[in-house]
């Protein structure tokens, strides 16, 4: 152990002028631009290389894209366009910063210290499941969690919304809208969301709120076919014939290694400057939906990442690197 810590700390401190942090449609923008601009950046893709996208298996919103794309394809053009301009793609992860200087110290996997001129953060976030193992199994083959992205594929059919917090009174309005019934699973007798998400909900024909009620497994071999759910009141179950099975209980943003350096609201969402991608910290930039708990697409993200290279172009400039 002492020959490996020895070893670790004589590694070559690396310098680069513009380090992204993540992958994903905000790391690989803003990558795109930055490159062209001649920064030469360096991404770690992190855990999840292509973030989200890469556990989406059908995208038509997003424009450029006639008959749709797979998402995990979709990310591999992001990348290639992004190394197309010179742009230094790595494997592995950020795990510790310290943004104590004007340059900016990371280490990646515990080990290689990097120092960056600038740093664009494109971390993400994670969203939160129930935790069942059939509800892993069909991610992507009817379970999601997220009814704006995928929606659309259960026009005129019978789904179930898992939530009870303005996202998900919200997601199940949006349901509500394109499918034929939408089941809202709620666990308490009560809402979390606000009361006029309530009522939007309330108010839908189509939306059967069931309060004291959990999802127990999702059935079906490769495709969504039905629910299992449980009464915490009754103690009754019951099986609910759906083909899309919805979590809205919140996402997760991947920012807990920023804790402490950065500006970020009670769940962990990095805070910007309104109207730009710039923390607290000259010279590091947030984008995508590390930073975004409102909008979490897959363009948005894009923009935000088209910013912060922006941004952090400006930065280097006024600062006499670029």
């Amino acid at each position: 152990m002492a020959d490996e810590n020895k070893s670790n700390h004589t590694e070559e401190v690396e310098h680069v002028k513009c380090l992204i942090i993540g992958s994903g449609p905000a790391g690989y923008t803003a990558a795109i631009y930055a490159a062209r601009a001649d920064m030469s950046p360096v991404m770690y893709q992190g855990l999840q290389p292509g973030g989200q996208l890469t556990i989406t298996n059908d995208v038509e919103n997003y424009p450029g894209y006639p008959d749709g794309i797979n998402g995990p394809e979709m990310m591999i053009d992001f990348q290639k366009q992004a190394e197309r301009f010179g742009t230094d793609v790595r494997f592995g992860m950020v795990t510790k910063v310290d943004f104590t200087g004007p340059v900016h110290k990371v280490w990646v996997d515990d080990k290689k210290e990097i120092t960056a001129d600038s740093v664009i953060i494109s971390t993400g976030a994670s969203a939160k499941w129930l935790g069942l193992e059939s509800e892993q199994r069909l991610n992507g083959f009817g379970v999601s969690a997220c009814a704006v992205c995928d929606g659309f594929f259960y026009k005129g059919q019978d789904v179930a919304i898992v939530g009870a917090g303005d996202t998900a009174a919200e997601e199940a309005t949006y349901l509500s809208k394109l499918c034929n019934k939408v089941f809202m699973l709620v666990r308490r007798d009560e809402f979390r969301a606000s009361n006029i998400m309530q009522q939007r909900v309330l108010e839908a024909p189509n939306i059967e709120v069931m309060y004291n009620t959990e999802a127990k497994e999702v059935l079906g071999d490769k495709a969504v076919e039905g629910v299992r759910v449980f009464n915490n009141q009754s103690g009754e179950e019951q099986t609910l014939d759906i083909t899309g099975f919805f979590v809205a209980i919140g996402h997760k943003p991947n920012t807990d290694i920023f804790k402490g350096w950065l500006d970020m609201d009670e769940v962990g969402y990095l805070k910007v400057q309104a109207g730009t991608s710039k923390t607290k910290i000259p010279g590091v930039f947030a984008s995508g939906d590390a930073a975004d708990k409102v909008y979490r697409q897959a363009v948005t993200a894009a923009g935000t990442g088209c910013m912060a290279a922006l941004d952090a172009e400006r930065y280097l400039t006024e600062i006499g690197k670029h």
